[in-house]
């Protein structure tokens, strides 16, 4: 891990940023280079979607990014922070205090009710919510007469509005989504997406999504196509068929240049 000490770049529109973001599993002639050199810049306020073949880097790169996964050189930066060099402690309260994250499993607890499984973060953090943004995420994504139920009460679009509302809680400086369609209908699916979109819309937030769906990657603002561990296009104002047909160029036949959910 780089630790040694960098400028940060200009934070004014960028919510994120990589330079030169490496990562590699394994030493010597068996290391596997997921990300190779990367940079890039995640606009403040827009909704950015990741999408490659599998092996490409992308799940690797969100991980990189939002401090869960360590580097083997270069910097990230979340604002005008390098988290590169930060300790372990230092990394748990960034994330915890600036950064949602939604994940293709709900992560709810079953024992705790709507509302609960909401404010459980900050619960733990011994933080109050801010009430009058609470309520506005709430009803932005149509909760208000769930919040008492408890996770086997909901459908399973219902337990993803309430892990987006959770990752939208605490209002953090970026959202993370880690395929937050994938184990919804496309009728579930589609309203989580029209919500992620709301939430940039209309609350100002920041969304990184990783996915292969180019459906999904349709309702983003931009796209970053990634292969082989590099980033090697991207589109703005995506559609599904422009993105499928992006897609198609990859060769999705060759070797896996990370792990095997990337």
């Amino acid at each position: 891990m780089s630790t040694a000490a960098a400028e940060a770049p200009a934070a004014d529109g960028v919510a994120a940023r990589a330079r030169g973001l490496t990562k590699a599993y394994g030493a010597g002639e068996t290391a596997v280079l997921a990300l190779d050199s990367v940079d890039v810049d995640i606009a403040r306020g827009r909704f950015t979607a990741v999408m490659g073949p599998s092996g490409s880097g992308k799940s690797t790169l969100m991980h990189c990014l939002a401090g869960l996964d360590t580097v083997s050189a270069g910097q990230v930066w979340l604002g005008g922070t390098e988290i590169t060099g930060l300790r372990e402690r230092e990394l748990t309260r960034l994330r915890r205090d600036r950064i949602g994250f939604m994940f293709q499993s709900f992560n709810l607890i079953p024992t705790l009710n709507a509302a609960e499984n909401i404010t459980l973060p900050m619960d733990i953090a011994g933080k109050k919510p801010d009430e009058k943004w609470l309520d506005q995420v709430i009803d932005t994504l149509g909760l208000r007469d769930r919040l008492k139920h408890r996770p086997t009460q909901l459908s399973g679009g219902q337990q993803q509005r309430v892990a987006c509302a959770r990752a939208l809680a605490s209002r953090p400086e970026l959202i993370f989504a880690d395929e937050p369609t994938g184990n919804l209908d496309s009728r579930a699916g589609l309203e989580v997406l029209g919500f992620l979109r709301e939430a940039v819309d209309q609350l100002g937030q920041t969304v990184v999504m990783v996915t292969h769906d180019p459906g999904a990657a349709a309702h983003s603002d931009l796209v970053l196509f990634l292969a082989d561990g590099r980033i090697v296009d991207r589109m703005e104002e995506p559609t599904a068929d422009a993105v499928l047909e992006r897609m198609k160029r990859f060769d999705v036949g060759r070797g896996s240049s990370g792990p095997e959910e990337d």
